[in-house]
């Protein structure tokens, strides 16, 4: 689900952020856990990439810690290498 709260006028940045959290939390209840990876923010629960990808993500841990041991790759929300 993606939640876009958008006005020209950068005074309603404060307003619309609550409402798209507090229509974030009411409806959150509903959801699956996890969510696409590339729109969450830097607040998002720790274990929310993980829930992400789900069984899958020891697995691609582990492939992380292979190829990308020192995490050069974390700009996003991103999977963390793991031995």
């Amino acid at each position: 689900m993606v939640i876009a709260g958008i006005s020209p006028d950068p005074k309603d940045a404060e307003a619309l952020k609550r409402w798209g959290r507090a229509y974030w939390k009411a409806l959150h209840r509903f959801n699956m856990e996890g969510g696409y990876v590339n729109f969450m923010d830097a607040d998002e629960a720790d274990n929310r990439v993980e829930l992400s990808y789900g069984d899958n993500y020891r697995r691609l841990a582990k492939i992380k810690a292979k190829y990308d041991p020192d995490n050069l790759f974390h700009v996003n929300q991103n999977i963390k290498p793991k031995a």
